[in-house]
């Protein structure tokens, strides 16, 4: 159900407002790239900092821009299961294909409080959901057995998003649960050993400014033309890493901006990139023919 290559979209800002015309152009870049979807207010969405009735305008944004000729997966995920309930539940309503729900944070459960913190929300919504863990995050993991267990007990449960950094979770993943229960990279510097261990494709932080890359680099390697999906990895692997450089999504939307697609603005506590790492993801991005 879920394969390929999914946008982790940025919320675009400018004087601390929404830019919904910048949004709706990178939904189109997206789309003309060839990925399989896109992720509205994800982590690299700012989510954190958007208020309720803006986390529901980017959504709805994203449903109109795409037009049914993407997928749309929403990042409904909260530390608090009535808000992931009610954000889900409305996000189903915009118009939605999928949501992504990030594990709980801060307040860090028990693996028993997450399934079912998992399970009301998936009791109150028939959209499908993936799974989102990122203990870098979260402080926690969404443990290989609640993965299975939910999996086995929730039917719209389909997928999960693993940012655990580690090949062995991918394997320990792929042997506890079903064939058709899909594992998507969290990392675009993995994707490729994921997809070697299981995993069916990445959402994608790269992809904001090479959709087309990145989307013909995962198409290869489900392919198993790895040969072709190497070379493009090895091309990028230092811009992969390079987006992490200061907290994202503040290097990708530098590059954004670098571009002309929309102003560098994120809302604090994020704050603008400093100028040396300006000049070091400048220099990565002209040696691989992001920028002139």
């Amino acid at each position: 159900m879920f394969s390929g290559t999914y946008t982790a979209l940025v919320t675009p800002f400018r004087n601390d407002t929404f830019d919904s015309a910048a949004f709706t152009s990178l939904i189109e870049t997206q789309i003309a790239g060839g990925v399989d979807g896109i992720v509205p207010v994800g982590t690299t969405g700012e989510s954190p900092t958007l208020d309720h009735d803006e986390h529901l305008e980017v959504i709805a944004e994203a449903v109109k821009a795409a037009k049914g000729r993407t997928k749309v997966i929403a990042g409904t995920g909260s530390n608090s299961t009535s808000e992931a309930i009610a954000l889900t539940v409305a996000a189903e309503k915009a118009g939605a294909d999928a949501a992504l729900l990030v594990a709980p944070y801060y307040n860090k459960p028990s693996q028993e409080g997450l399934f079912l913190h998992y399970s009301k929300i998936a009791e109150a919504s028939k959209l499908p959901i993936i799974l989102y863990s990122i203990p870098g995050r979260c402080g926690i993991e969404i443990g290989t057995e609640t993965v299975k267990r939910l999996a086995k007990a929730c039917p719209t449960i389909v997928a999960i998003k693993e940012a655990g950094g580690s090949v062995e979770r991918v394997n320990a993943l792929r042997h506890a649960i079903p064939d058709s229960f899909d594992i998507l990279s969290g990392d675009d510097s993995l994707t490729l050993p994921f997809i070697a261990a299981g995993a069916r494709g990445v959402v994608s932080v790269a992809s904001n400014i090479a959709p087309k890359e990145i989307s013909d680099m995962v198409k290869a390697a489900l392919e198993g033309d790895f040969a072709t999906a190497r070379a493009t990895h090895e091309r990028y692997y230092t811009f992969f890493k390079e987006l992490f450089v200061e907290p994202n999504p503040v290097p990708i939307k530098f590059a954004l901006a670098s571009k002309g697609l929309m102003a560098p603005d994120v809302r604090l506590p994020l704050c603008p990139m400093s100028v040396p790492n300006q000049h070091r993801l400048t220099a990565i991005l002209k040696a691989i023919g992001l920028a002139s």
